[in-house]
């Protein structure tokens, strides 16, 4: 929210309350405690009617340092809040003394000006990462008369903020401002289904406002050198995560908030939907199930999008009796041919719903103060909304999916969550304010818990929509609902990299796009980037999105794609692994790899798979594409072509490709299959070694696919001898060394037992 006109005056109507002078310091082993008056104290008299602002610096973990704004504090704190992780941390605070009081943790470290102007430093090794000055705290009052409590933190030259959670326009926040407030707005909107009041900065360090209601952010557009966050009421959290690097400010953020579940393997395979509003039975999904088997686009879910339940009853969680007679016998039928199952739920009950007059008469629906229960006629007539503050209302709804999960269903589509009204009453007295962000986070994590308890750790997986802070704990997320066009292609992308950039380590969208038809160039361009996307879903609303549907090369595009993710899943499962025991991203921006890069800074076209896979999808039907190649020489992962960076590159690619470049160095390891995600990666893998350097030691390692012990190679190479050792390997392997200079590659196998292989280059 923007407080001033210019940089000088307020705006009319608003009145802001600063710091200005220290007037004391409290020292505890845990905490530091700066009183300052907000005008200078020169005399007794000057402590008469005058403000105080209190600052307390405090640390949940090594490297995060939180602060706490304080005007008046007699307000009821009536939730919700974050679930935010605390550790004993390595606290050093140290009294006043030459003009600085100092609270450190681990290696970062504020320190606080106790005489003159306002002045507070956040400082990693010796630099500043950021730091509060004279003019960045306000206490305000609008022209409404309504308390708001804002922070100002100092832009860098050449700095750049990214993150605030799942944002279509430029990946980029610098100028922007955002309101983080969860809406269904679609793709092409300044709204987001996921809001995150965290950005990430490229000087290594970001910033968590741990506030679940409505958090204003100015990042460069109210003061053009500050990133400005603001939350009505009297009081501010904040908190700052250092680094060095971006990555590591990810794994101290995931740390605090959560990090992501395991997915299942077969969960990295293509999902197939039914569409959204599209005539179907069980015929339909059969022919669908049968055309893509017979052309050899393996396939491992099948999802039911709304209508699997009847028109004007959702949420009822029955099926359609006159669409489906036989559920259980048709998912069984589905299941014989090695598919898992996905069906769409949301947390809304409609009135012709069999769960709304039990809903309402249990309590278990979200009421107004009056007590009537919440609803409108949006989206489905009379909807009300589960209450999963109530923990019988939580039990009373799983209850329900768990008996769909005894039919055969093995995962949910949790759509919405995002239209949470705010003049409601819930069951546990949370504020209304705080909840419509949260509400999602509360939806999401009921419905993941059960699939946990029911299938177990590792099996459970959702394809959600909505999401907040810790929203990255239950993956997956997809993009929401797009125009089926390059352009939305585009937004999609720069959607995924800022929820990358805020926590989440899986990220997917309709390929295709969801609105309308797209034209078969959109849809065969955008098969190739889903497809190399953590997850791939063919979805639409009002049309079939089986290839064929589009013409037969579209086929052949899918078919390419599918056998080629699958071959990569010995690659892709260990990023996977790394998400959920580092937080860091499957698919990552530029930046996060080549934070020390110029050139890497702005791109929001293209992404890293994993650390070593540089993937630019085609934006035109032509295939003209302009990608950023980093620093050395990089081998297409398609072709065996190389180019050498730092710069760009123009290029052309028919539909059956585009531009995947592997980083010098890289060992990329290939499975054996094509036909299925969810096989013994290390059986029959092939190690690709790329460019490997005089002296390097490169450690690759493949997951087992039912979380076992994984397979380990350690890649060696001294002058022109490269040494590969196994270690649990569980049967033949292989190795393909693709030096630079266009030589030829060199291949060596081993034989199941054998551990070691030399090799000339």
């Amino acid at each position: 929210m923007k407080f001033t006109d210019g940089y000088w005056q307020l705006l009319p109507g608003v009145s802001v309350l600063r710091p200005k002078d220290v007037a004391d310091v409290e020292v505890h082993d845990d905490r530091l405690v700066v009183h300052s008056s907000t005008a200078p104290i020169t005399k007794r008299g000057d402590t008469l009617n005058r403000p105080l602002v209190t600052v307390t610096f405090t640390s949940p973990m090594d490297d995060v340092i939180g602060v706490r704004i304080e005007h008046h504090t007699g307000g009821v704190d009536r939730g919700p809040h974050f679930a935010l992780a605390h550790e004993d941390a390595d606290v050093k605070v140290t009294a006043p003394q030459d003009g600085f009081a100092t609270f450190s943790s681990g290696g970062l470290t504020a320190r606080v000006g106790t005489s003159g102007a306002w002045d507070v430093q956040f400082l990693s090794g010796g630099r500043v990462l950021t730091s509060s000055s004279a003019r960045s705290i306000g206490v305000v009052r609008d022209a409404q008369g309504d308390p708001y409590v804002h922070e100002q933190l100092s832009l860098g030259v050449r700095e750049h903020v990214y993150g605030l959670g799942e944002r279509f326009g430029a990946f980029v926040k610098n100028g922007q401002t955002v309101d983080v407030w969860n809406e269904d707005g679609g793709t092409s909107s300044e709204q987001a289904y996921k809001n995150v009041p965290f950005f990430l900065s490229d000087r290594g360090y970001g910033v968590l406002v741990d506030d679940p209601g409505r958090v204003s952010f100015e990042i460069g557009s109210e003061s053009v050198s500050r990133t400005q966050f603001s939350v009505p009421g009297s009081v501010l959290q904040y908190y700052v995560v250092g680094g060095p690097t971006p990555k590591d400010v990810l794994r101290r953020y995931t740390a605090l908030t959560g990090r992501p579940a395991r997915v299942p393997a077969w969960s990295y395979g293509l999902w197939l939907s039914t569409s959204f509003t599209t005539d179907y039975d069980e015929a339909t999904v059969t022919s669908f199930v049968d055309g893509m088997a017979e052309r050899d686009l393996p396939l491992s879910v099948f999802h039911f999008d709304c209508f699997w339940m009847r028109a004007f009853h959702w949420t009822d969680l029955v099926w359609d009796p006159a669409t489906f007679p036989d559920p259980e016998g048709m998912l069984a039928r589905l299941k014989a041919k090695g598919l898992k199952i996905c069906v769409w739920i949301n947390p809304y009950i409609a009135q012709r719903s069999r769960l709304f007059a039990e809903g309402k008469e249990r309590g278990y629906l979200v009421r107004r103060a009056d007590g009537s229960v919440w609803q409108w006629d949006l989206w489905q007539a009379g909807m009300g909304l589960v209450d999963f503050t109530n923990p019988d209302a939580v039990a009373w709804f799983t209850g329900h999916l768990r008996e769909l999960l005894g039919q055969g269903v093995d995962c949910f589509k949790t759509d919405f969550g995002e239209r949470i009204p705010t003049d409601v009453v819930y069951h546990d007295g949370s504020d209304p304010v705080g909840m419509h962000n949260y509400y999602t986070h509360l939806y999401n994590k009921a419905v993941f818990d059960l699939l946990v308890e029911e299938r177990g750790e590792g099996e459970a997986v959702l394809f959600a929509r909505s999401a907040t802070v810790g929203g990255q704990q239950f993956p997956v997320h997809w993009g929401g609902d797009c125009e089926s066009t390059f352009e939305a292609m585009a937004e999609e992308l720069r959607g995924g990299l800022s929820l990358s950039s805020s926590g989440f380590g899986f990220w997917s969208h309709d390929i295709g796009g969801f609105e309308g038809t797209p034209d078969p160039a959109v849809f065969k361009r955008w098969l190739a980037f889903g497809l190399l996307s953590s997850h791939s879903r063919l979805h639409g609303s009002d049309s079939y999105r089986v290839p064929w549907a589009f013409d037969d090369e579209a086929v052949e595009v899918t078919r390419r794609f599918t056998h080629l993710k699958h071959r990569l899943l010995p690659y892709i499962a260990q990023l996977g692994e790394q998400a959920h025991a580092e937080g860091l991203p499957v698919m990552r921006p530029m930046v996060l790899e080549f934070p020390d890069d110029p050139g890497a800074a702005t791109v929001d076209t293209q992404y890293m798979l994993g650390p070593d896979v540089l993937v630019a999808p085609v934006f035109s039907a032509e295939g003209d594409v302009d990608v950023y190649v980093p620093e050395g020489t990089w081998t297409s992962l398609l072709s065996g072509e190389q180019v050498t960076g730092p710069r760009w590159v123009r290029e052309r690619h028919g539909f059956d490709s585009l531009p995947v470049y592997v980083r010098p160095g890289a060992v990329v390891p290939f499975g054996a299959r094509t036909d299925r995600p969810d096989y013994d990666w290390a059986d029959g893998v092939t190690l690709r070694v790329f460019e490997p350097a005089d002296g390097a030691r490169t450690v690759a390692t493949v997951p087992a696919v039912d979380g076992g012990e994984p397979t380990t190679f350690v890649v060696e190479r001294t002058g022109e001898r490269l040494q590969v050792r196994a270690r649990g390997a569980r049967g033949p392997w292989s190795v393909r060394v693709e030096p630079a200079g266009g030589r030829a590659p060199v291949e060596a196998s081993a034989a199941a037992g054998e551990d070691v292989l030399r090799l000339t280059l």
